[in-house]
Formats: structure tokens, sequence, C-alpha cells
């Protein structure tokens, strides 16, 4: 909103200083600024909320240490996270980018289905409270799992339509071209409005074609482009025109996965933010430089016309989860919640998919993937075993991961940290793919 409104006031009235919100770096830092200040100044306030409204965890005795000291603290602090995110996306960004109103609509959605879980949650425990009931375990039961699910994919459907349909997604590529029909389409390509695009690069005029289509990028191959048409290629010479349900089936589960991953993650003190905010520091080195094309050209990615816009809400995505982190961080005066989790999650997945890494999401979200693996492993291994030798075996001490660790003796603010550590490690691999290949 800001953006525009300095934007007119440079226009008609040319006022001192209004032309600052022209430079995209000016509103990135202006974005984490807000975000930090809205997290920790406002996030004890949001705190104080919870606490007089009671809006408490209730933790069931699984024996783990420093559990019972957990009790009670607030829990949605999500909301502090969506907050933090949305007020500086709305103040400094350019509204009319595509990008940026997927990426509002996605926090939206997801934190709304976050906090519909939350609330009954809370509701049911409430409500056994007020029978005079002990706490059990149905009593924790918020939003049906498969309520949850509907909403995932109901998110994924509607970002993997419009990315795909939508003409203002395009990508550009390099073409020696004068004219579009003298332009030679890939499989799955589109030509859109005004399609040659004539640049000086480094004194050198180059011509690029701008097109809609379906290819993303794959880590450590020289020809490092794939395009999802390929995958029904064995169909005919028709079956391109059907890439598009592919697209969204592929958006959808990514989306479903990374955030139920988060989900799985936000188990101990400080793990889930601290891990999300890396990994957003890391999908803002990609979305900086597929938006800029002089970093493109350099680095050979493709460059996406219109995404460097998309680099102010990934700067408010890092400011609220490092902010959050001031009153997360152990020992957590407030709990994120699903509020949180499950916003944190769909937020990277969405913003891997429109940057075109949806491929390297198992490296750099390497913490959240081994976390959903654990849980599987653990159901599987047990379910087996309960049925072929009567009783129930385990992997892993306790699952998800992190639990396992606590198990065998690591103080949760240890593992936190070394989680951290683990995911740095995954998000410069990821970032070394752009040149290594």
């Amino acid at each position: 909103m800001l953006y525009h409104l300095f934007n007119w006031l440079n226009k008609e009235f040319h006022i001192p200083g209004s032309g600052m919100f022209q430079y995209l770096t000016f509103r990135i830092a202006m974005a984490v600024i807000l975000s930090l200040l809205i997290a920790t100044v406002y996030g004890k306030r949001i705190i104080l909320f919870l606490k007089r409204k009671q809006i408490g965890e209730s933790v069931r005795d699984l024996g783990l240490e420093g559990q019972a000291q957990k009790k009670g603290t607030p829990t949605m602090g999500g909301l502090i996270i969506l907050l933090s995110i949305l007020i500086p996306t709305l103040l400094f960004a350019n509204l009319d980018k595509v990008y940026i109103r997927l990426m509002v609509l996605c926090t939206i959605w997801l934190g709304v289905i976050g906090f519909l879980d939350d609330y009954f949650k809370i509701k049911a425990r409430k409500a056994a409270q007020e029978r005079g009931e002990a706490y059990k375990k149905k009593d924790s039961d918020g939003l049906a799992g498969v309520s949850k699910i509907i909403g995932q994919i109901g998110l994924g459907i509607i970002i993997g339509v419009t990315l795909y349909f939508s003409n203002a997604v395009t990508v550009e590529r390099e073409v020696i071209a004068t004219t579009p029909s003298s332009v030679l389409l890939q499989k799955g390509e589109r030509l859109t409005k005004d399609s040659v695009v004539t640049r000086k690069i480094n004194g050198i005029e180059k011509r690029f074609v701008k097109v809609k289509t379906p290819i993303t990028t794959i880590p450590f191959v020289k020809n490092h482009q794939f395009n999802y048409s390929k995958l029904i290629s064995w169909i005919g010479p028709e079956a391109e025109k059907y890439t598009w349900i592919i697209y969204i089936l592929i958006v959808t589960f990514i989306i479903t996965a990374v955030s139920n991953g988060a989900n799985l993650t936000d188990g101990l003190d400080g793990l889930a933010a601290g891990v999300s905010a890396i990994i957003g520091a890391g999908i803002g080195v990609f979305v900086y430089v597929s938006g800029n094309y002089v970093f493109a050209d350099y680095l050979d990615v493709m460059y996406i016309p219109n995404l460097g816009e998309l680099s102010i809400f990934v700067g408010a995505f890092v400011g609220a989860c490092i902010g959050f982190l001031w009153y997360n961080a152990f020992p957590a005066q407030v709990f994120m919640g699903d509020t949180g989790s499950l916003a944190l999650g769909g937020i990277i997945a969405s913003l891997a998919i429109i940057v075109r890494k949806e491929l390297l999401i198992p490296i750099f979200c390497g913490v959240f993937l081994v976390e959903n693996l654990s849980v599987i492993i653990q159901v599987s291994y047990f379910k087996y075993t309960k049925k072929k030798f009567g009783e129930g075996r385990r992997v892993f001490l306790m699952s998800p991961l992190h639990h396992h660790y606590q198990k065998k003796g690591f103080h949760e603010s240890k593992i936190a940290v070394r989680f951290w550590i683990i995911t740095i490690i995954c998000v410069v691999m990821s970032i070394v793919t752009l040149k290594m290949r």
C-alpha cells in the first residue's frame, strides 16, 4: 500500500524521498526491519493476550525431560508470524504482481486452517476441564486430519492452476530470433503478448522470448531444465495438452508434504522457526537471482519476470521467523501451534514452486524430509512387526526424529541448534547448485 501511495506521490507531486520506494533493496530492508519489530514488540502483547484468554498448551506425559514445564505455555503464537509477514508485505510490496497475491493467499489460507485446528483443540480441552475430567489424548483432537488435507489440496490446486494458466506467469530464455513467428518453441511452451524482448547485458545486445512453459530446475545437471510434459510424452504426440494435470498434482503433493513436514518439526523450542528462517534466506537468494536478468544471465539460470518483487515477501518471512525466536527460543514463552507451522511449510513449498526450484526441496528442506520419513518408518515398521510377530517394534525410541534424540538424553536446545546447522549446510549445498552442474 505504501509502495502504491509513494509511487503516486512521486509521479504527481515529485515529493523528495518518495522515489526511495522505487528501489527494491530499500523495500526489502524495510520489510525485514518492520517484520522484526512487529514480532518482537507486538509479539509480547499477543502473548499476554493469549495468557489472559488461557490459551495454553496441554502436554501429555511422553516421558521427555522438561516436558512438565511446558504445560500452560501459550500456543497459537503463529499469529505473531502471520502478522509479521502480512503487514510488511501489504505495505511495501507491489500488490499488482501475481506472485505477491499468491503468497498472501497462501499465508492466510494455511494460517486459517492451522488456527481452526488449534482453536478446536483448545475448545475441547476447556470443555474437558469444565467437566472435571483429566486430560486425555482425545481432548487434543483439533481439525480432522482429512479436513486439513483437503484444505492443503485446495490451496495446491489454486496455486497450480494460477501458475500454469495465468498469462502473468512467464519465463524468459535467450533466442536468436527477430519475430515471434521465427521462435522455435519447445514442448508445452506458449508465446505471450510482446514475446520477444531485447536487453543489453554487459554491453552486449541479446534477445529473449517470453514463454509460458511447465519447466523447472534439475540440480547437478548441465542441461538443468526439466519440462514436465516429458513425464507423459510416452503417451503420444498429443499428450502435452494434458501436462497441466500432472503439474497441478505435483504442486499439490509438494505443498501438502512440506506443510506437514514443518508441522511435524514443530516439537522443540525454536526448532521449526529457526529451520524455516534459514530455508527462507536460501530461497531468498534464488528469488533475487532469478528475478534479476543480469544475475540470471551470469549464473545461467532462468529469468522469471516480476519475480524480484517476491523478495519483499521473503524478507518479511525471514524477519518474522527470527523475530518469533525472541520468544520461542528455549525456554519458550510461546508456541506457534498449527497456526504457524502449517503456514511456514506451505509458504516454503509455494516459494520453491514459484521460483521453479521445487526439485531442490529434498536438499534445503532436508530436516523436514527426515522428520517426515522418521514418522512414516516408525509407524510402518510398528504395524508390520505387530502383524508378523504379534507385538509392535520400533526403529526409533520415539518419532518424529527430534524426540528420538531427546530420549537419548540430548537437551532440546542442543538438538534444535544442531538441526539449524544441518539446515545451513543443506541450504548452502542448494545455493552451490547454481554453478555446480
